[in-house]
């Protein structure tokens, strides 16, 4: 038996034991070493089966922590207060966020019609990948007028949120103005990021968010990996 044969029937012997209950979402699994000892091969195999199971979201690893099946998929709810770190918290899961890029340039065609600019005129943008667990489950871009707020990156650099840095800059709240939601199939780049397949399904975000006065704030797009995330609409909001 080829040592392809080896870590795929390591890999669906775990999928269903999982699938059975035998682990259930959140648990941990055991240790290489462990799984290595248990197949009889080792722990590069064992690395491989774990790493398969990852790519199709079964299981994630914390870092120091170990392996662990993925919880069911976390609901997300979008409506007109849309806060990562309190929407993940409120779902039981522990937020993260990587941050890819910021930088400031000049809006878009597109980015100047949503938030009442020039083309051309300058906004602050900023990308990163948003974790729960430790599990990479959505992939960002957000756009602000710089000349409103010229240091907002600082902050944003400073503590890693988008709410602290307005209120860093003098804007105390902030709601969604509106959203709007697409399936999509994942492009290389988000794969990558979202560790996924290319072409899996992903369901992006659009929304604009305003200040009280409804003066636009942020344009920003999100890249959700369908399988892990209920996107629920916020009572109220509908």
């Amino acid at each position: 038996m080829g040592r392809t044969a080896l870590w795929t029937s390591i890999r669906d012997t775990l999928t269903g034991e999982i699938g059975a209950g035998r682990y259930a979402p959140g648990d941990k699994l055991p240790t290489e070493a462990e799984l290595a000892a248990r197949f009889g091969v080792n722990r590069h195999t064992v690395r491989r089966a774990l790493a398969a199971l990852a790519e199709i979201g079964t299981v994630h690893a914390r870092r120091g922590a170990g392996v662990f099946v993925t919880h069911q998929p976390t609901y997300y709810p979008i409506g007109k207060r849309v806060r990562f770190h309190q929407n993940l918290i409120a779902a039981g899961r522990e937020p993260r966020r990587r941050s890819l890029h910021r930088a400031t340039r000049a809006a878009d065609a597109r980015e100047a019609e949503a938030l009442g600019l020039k083309p051309g005129d300058p906004v602050h943008v900023s990308e990163g990948v948003s974790f729960a667990d430790d599990q990479p489950i959505a992939v960002s871009r957000a756009v602000f007028p710089a000349e409103r707020f010229p240091d907002l990156l600082i902050h944003l650099a400073r503590t890693g949120s988008v709410t602290a840095a307005f209120r860093a800059e003098g804007l105390m709240d902030y709601t969604r103005s509106w959203t709007q939601l697409t399936a999509l199939a994942a492009s290389p780049t988000q794969a990558g990021h979202l560790h996924l397949q290319t072409g899996a399904p992903i369901l992006r975000t659009v929304g604009l968010s305003v200040d009280p006065e409804g003066r636009p704030v942020e344009y920003g797009r999100t890249w959700f990996a369908g399988d892990r995330v209920t996107l629920t609409l916020a009572e109220g909001d509908g």
